[in-house]
């Protein structure tokens, strides 16, 4: 659903598919083809936050902007269920593993995995192509290019998910 606030209004892309549980609050941009899944909260209520083209937000995604700051969520980014997103910015192609968090003011490079559960922590940087972990996380190895397969795959799932969502609809029973 998606909700005006305080003269703020959220756009979404062509094709792109919200979920009629989801919260889309105030000045948020939603690209083209993306997936916000059920449950999701995108808060602009005071923040921006713009998410690139092929981005899926899966169910229970808590994404927020500080005040007067943007969160910049880049191009065929996946983040996943229960993930919460208060950082700066997250490059093109990174994924975010389940229950992950990301703090205020923290960035994320391109091509990067997050992995579930981790906790990147406020201001921290994680840089370009690795795969990082753990709380406090910490980089684990370089981006393989099996990881760059599976998650291209992964990617074209949830932009193929939100089509469907659009040609077919969901019915309450």
């Amino acid at each position: 659903m998606l909700y005006e606030y305080n003269g703020r209004r959220p756009t979404v892309g062509k094709d792109s598919y919200v979920s009629d549980i989801a919260h889309v609050i105030g000045d948020v941009a939603i690209g083209d083809n993306c997936y916000i899944g059920h449950g999701a909260i995108l808060r602009g209520d005071y923040g921006s936050i713009v998410i690139g083209s092929g981005t899926a937000v899966e169910e229970g995604v808590v994404v927020h902007a500080p005040p007067d700051k943007f969160c910049r969520i880049g191009e065929r980014v996946t983040i996943g269920h229960g993930a919460i997103i208060h950082a700066a910015m997250v490059g093109n192609s990174v994924v975010i593993g389940m229950g992950a968090i990301l703090s205020i003011y923290s960035e994320v490079g391109a091509d990067t995995i997050i992995a579930e559960g981790s906790v990147v922590r406020m201001r921290q940087i994680i840089e370009s192509g690795v795969v990082a972990g753990g709380n406090p996380i910490r980089v684990i190895r370089t981006i393989a290019p099996k990881d760059i397969e599976y998650w291209t795959m992964g990617k074209e799932l949830y932009i193929d998910l939100a089509k469907k969502y659009l040609e077919k609809g969901m019915r309450p029973l």
